[in-house]
């Protein structure tokens, strides 16, 4: 299974969407640098979201894109919620492994109260940085060991 980066997000508050940018530096056990949720021994130090995702959510009529849900990096052609923990993605010079698929909303999002769903609880993904370096919009996503 091989994809494309579509836009690296971040932001320097939780709780907020995040801004697009055309490249991003991932820090081994830390996380996008720059980005309200990167932290050192973290499980959740990157989030990731398809495309695929986000194009659900506008078939029910929103107006979103990426990082509107808060991922840090959104990919193309490659399903990131079907990765089990454990599996390792290579992403340009970065080295990710995933450590959660979904998570828990402990509070209704903007989106959840507008249309009564979101889709980071059951298909955004979330991993640890093993190996740091620069991701660029374009770059290829693969998971590791599947390279060629």
């Amino acid at each position: 299974m091989k994809g494309e980066v579509i836009a690296i997000c971040a932001s320097s508050r939780k709780g907020t969407k995040k801004m697009p940018r055309e490249s991003g530096y991932f820090e081994e056990d830390y996380g996008l640098v720059g980005d309200a949720h990167a932290e050192k021994r973290s499980k959740r130090q990157v989030s990731l979201l398809s495309e695929e995702s986000i194009q659900l959510m506008r078939s029910l009529g929103l107006d979103v894109g990426p990082g509107d849900f808060a991922e840090n990096i959104t990919v193309r052609n490659f399903r990131v919620h079907q990765l089990q923990p454990g599996t390792r993605l290579r992403i340009g010079q970065v080295l990710l492994e995933i450590t959660q698929v979904g998570k828990q909303c402990h509070s209704r999002c903007a989106i959840y109260r507008q249309v009564g769903k979101c889709i980071m609880p059951e298909q955004g993904v979330f991993a640890r940085v093993l190996k740091g370096g620069e991701v660029r919009v374009g770059d290829r996503v693969e998971i590791a060991g599947e390279e060629g």
